[in-house]
């Protein structure tokens, strides 16, 4: 018998990915007493600079912004009571088509092998119970997501580890009403072209494939306070323009396929942790 605590292990992409899908988890089982471990693959070099400034505008400053993320994401820490925050440093390599995929350093150019020996080195450290991180097209399809997800599933291998294994994602039940939820705090926003919907309508689940549910109702403040740690980046978190009441009444369950499993725990389940407590 081990006094080992249970401990879960968010892998994430960016500063801000980890409050966005998996801050109520984070909270929640920080809250009963499991050792939250959030690796952060890259720096987030291509946000917001102050002021909103975009990158590849004047006054963007990569390494400035990086640095504000760094603080962002430590505050983001603070408020979700994350135990350990370990930061791969890679660079970001921003949106699908930039020139940063290219750059050296992006993490989307880092050879897959190479992330995961250091993610696996990680794993072998904490020796994460849970593994949390994106599907095979980092659910949007931004690359540092799937390198993300690419780089996780290699390093669950490597590890020689067998943690239960999660992919975020959201309910099509959800994403339907998505469009019409941001229109309530954007009026002036555009409806979007057929090819846009059509490609939010694929985004996430099916209701019925989803293989877990978890309440995090009780510490939706808690995400809502860790996602306006994220500040400078308050241009791309449109969850904030709800204010926290509003956010709380629909941000109050957070959504995983789970893809690797020794427990045994039968689907679906309300749990991460299910059939190992």
């Amino acid at each position: 018998m081990t006094d080992r605590p249970l401990t879960l292990m968010a892998v994430h992409a960016h500063p801000d990915d980890e409050a966005t899908s998996t801050g109520g988890v984070l909270a929640r089982y920080a809250a009963e007493g499991v050792r939250t471990v959030l690796v952060t693959c890259t720096d987030g070099r291509c946000g917001d600079g102050p002021g909103g400034v975009k990158p590849g505008d004047d006054g963007h400053d990569p390494l400035a912004v990086a640095e504000m993320r760094r603080e962002e994401l430590l505050a983001s820490c603070e408020v979700l009571k994350i135990s350990d925050l370990e930061m791969l440093g890679y660079a970001d390599s921003g949106m699908m088509g930039w020139p940063s995929n290219e750059a050296p350093g992006a993490f989307w150019q880092t050879p897959v092998a190479q992330g995961a020996e250091r993610l696996a080195a990680l794993m072998r450290q904490y020796e994460p119970d849970v593994v949390v991180t994106y599907d095979e097209n980092g659910f949007y399809g931004h690359p540092d997501h799937i390198q993300a997800h690419r780089v996780t599933m290699a390093a669950v291998e490597l590890s020689g580890l067998t943690p239960k294994v999660y992919w975020t994602t959201s309910p099509r039940s959800a994403m339907g009403r998505f469009g019409e939820i941001m229109r309530e705090f954007q009026p002036e926003m555009p409806e979007p072209d057929p090819a846009e919907a059509a490609a939010m309508a694929e985004i996430g689940l099916p209701d019925d494939e989803i293989t877990t549910w978890v309440d995090t109702t009780a510490f939706s403040g808690q995400k809502f306070d860790a996602l306006a740690a994220h500040a400078s980046q308050g241009d791309n978190i449109f969850f904030l323009r709800m204010g926290k009441e509003r956010f709380g009444e629909l941000m109050g369950t957070e959504t995983f396929l789970r893809v690797k499993d020794a427990s045994g725990a039968p689907l679906p389940e309300n749990d991460l942790f299910a059939g190992l407590r």
